[in-house]
Formats: C-alpha cells, structure tokens, sequence
C-alpha cells in the first residue's frame, strides 16, 4: 500500500472516531434542555459527557492537521471554500465550549438558561455544518485547475451535503440518547430511552436515504455495497433494540456502529478522489495528485505509528475512570434518615 492511500485511509479513520465519539457528545448537547426538567437533571446530563467532551474534539484537530500535512492541496482547496462555513463551526464549537464553563458560574435562571440554548445550538450547528462539509467532497463542489474554489457560499449548500448534514445530527441525537441510557438513572433514564424508540426510525429513514444517495453518486461495485451495509445495519439493530427498550449496551454499539458507518461509507466512495471538481473533472483532487513529498509521508507516519496508541489508550482509560452512572444528588428532603 503506497503512504498516500495510507493517509487517507488514515485521515478517514479520524473523522470516524470523531463523530463516533463526538457524536454521543453533541447529542447530549441539544438533548440536556430536552429531557432535563430542571437545572438538576440538565446539570446530571451535562456531567455525564464532562469528563470526556473535550478529549473527543481532538479527533476533530488531527484529522484537520493530518490533511494539511498528508494533503496540502486538498487542505488549501477544501478549507478555502469551506472558509465561512469554517468560521462558524469554530464560533458553534466556541460557544459550546464555554457553555460548560459558564453554565454554572451563577445560579440565576435566566444565566443558567442562556448558556443552556448556547450548548443546545453549538451541538446542532457543529455536526450539520460538518457534515454538509464532509457531503460536499463527494458531492463536489466548482474548482479550478489551479484548484481554486469558483463558487459561492451558497454553492456548499449540496442536496446530498445537506441531507448528510442533517442525518448526522439525527444520528448524533440518537447516540447521544442512547449514550444517556448507559450513564444516568432514575427518570433521565427511562426518558432517554424512550426517546430512543421515538427517533430511531426517523433516523433510520435518514440513514437508508444517505446510503441510497452515496451508492448513487458514487457507484464503486461490491465494496461501496458492503461500505454502505454497516450503517443500514447498525440503525437496524438501533431501531430493533431501541424501539423495545432493551439491550441498552447492543443499541448504543449499534448507533456508534450507524454513525461511524455512514463517514467509512463516504470514505469509501470518495477514493481515490478527495474533492470532486463540477467544473472540470480534471481539476478533481486525488490522493495521487494531492499528497505530500513521500519523506513528508514517511515522517508522519512514523509519528502517527507512535502516538495514535497513545491517544487510543488515554482516552480508553479516561472512559474506564469515568464509567459509572451519573446520579442527581439526594436532597434533604428525600434523604434517608439515619
């Protein structure tokens, strides 16, 4: 396998640990105003992705560094049209961020209850810009042959870019309810799963149309059918488990096994092209005519080889540390007494 093949299969393997990982988070993020009743509940709801929020958008920085490094014309090209759209994701993610700072600074209602729609809007715009960005590869977009973006803002607006967009946030809402059934108790429970059966099939729909729409638009013979298997799979086990309640463990692998499918299916029908041209097919970017010097490739992978276990072993320890159910605290009222 040549280094540039390796990168990008690397460089797919980190948006789907991204979304993976990240998704459940985002979920959490639009869900906690949802099924939190009070600021108590939001606050258990939030605490269950505390710990590990930020560690999971680090997926985001290296597969965004690696392109720059392994593909640096497809970094100039994409990024440069995804300029704006860029801006606010970074504004989306800011706000998010500080969201979980500033929520609990002071206890008015009207402060908790800003920085509350803050988290809830930042977990929604994130992963529907990102996923009309991701859309957009595949889709194509109008460049050059100096690969130089001739379009408009709202020329990133695709059909498919869009519909991808959207079922990666029902996909993130899914994992994230999912996720809350494994990690709090007591009626953030039973709401979390219930609203598990509720989504799950209009998730599913979201699901097979995407598939459908990749398939099409990038027919690649038995390995793109195969790419496309794993996320109709995994949200048909969702729905199945999901919609009777049961095998929470079985439905949140299976949402993770839906959203990290739908990236590897996008992926997989993108090669070897890395951003389609609708202007000239021979302005399209490819991994031949888009990677870096072979030392260039050489180096990063020596690197890569060195601290992606690192990474995968922190971060599998963090979700052992953190691995209990988040609990609201017993107020005196309901404290048993001694």
């Amino acid at each position: 396998m040549e280094l540039s093949t390796f990168w990008f299969i690397a460089i797919a393997f980190f948006w789907t640990g991204f979304f993976v990982l990240e998704g459940f988070d985002f979920g959490v993020g639009m869900l906690h105003a949802m099924i939190g009743r009070d600021d108590v509940e939001r606050r258990v709801m939030i605490n269950t992705i505390g710990p590990v929020w930020d560690g999971n958008e680090v997926w985001l920085i290296v597969a965004g560094a690696a392109t720059f490094a392994a593909f640096p014309g497809w970094y100039a090209s994409w990024f440069s049209a995804l300029y704006l759209a860029v801006f606010l994701l970074l504004a989306a993610l800011i706000l998010r961020g500080v969201s979980f700072e500033f929520r609990g600074k002071l206890s008015g209602a009207t402060w908790r209850a800003v920085w509350s729609w803050s988290l809830t809007i930042g977990s929604f715009v994130a992963p529907l810009l990102l996923g009309i960005a991701l859309g957009d590869l595949l889709a194509g977009l109008p460049l050059d042959a100096n690969g130089d973006f001739t379009g408009t803002f709202l020329d990133l607006f695709t059909p498919y870019g869009v519909l991808l967009g959207l079922t990666l946030v029902g996909l993130c809402l899914l994992h994230g309810a999912a996720f809350l059934g494994l990690r709090t108790t007591g009626t953030i429970l039973a709401r979390s799963r219930a609203l598990v059966g509720v989504l799950a099939i209009p998730v599913g729909v979201l699901v097979a149309a995407v598939a459908v729409a990749t398939a099409l638009l990038a027919p690649t013979g038995p390995w793109g059918i195969l790419a496309v298997a794993f996320p109709v799979a995994g949200i048909l086990v969702a729905i199945a488990t999901g919609i009777r309640g049961r095998a929470p463990r079985t439905t949140f692998v299976a949402t993770a096994v839906a959203i990290g499918g739908t990236i590897v299916a996008l992926f997989a029908h993108l090669y070897p092209a890395l951003l389609v041209s609708t202007t000239d097919p021979s302005a399209t970017l490819t991994v031949a005519n888009s990677a870096s010097s072979a030392y260039s490739l050489q180096v990063m992978t020596v690197v890569a080889l060195v601290a992606v276990p690192i990474i995968l072993l922190y971060q599998g320890w963090s979700y052992v540390v953190f691995r209990r159910r988040v609990a609201a605290p017993v107020s005196e009222s309901t404290r048993p007494l001694d």
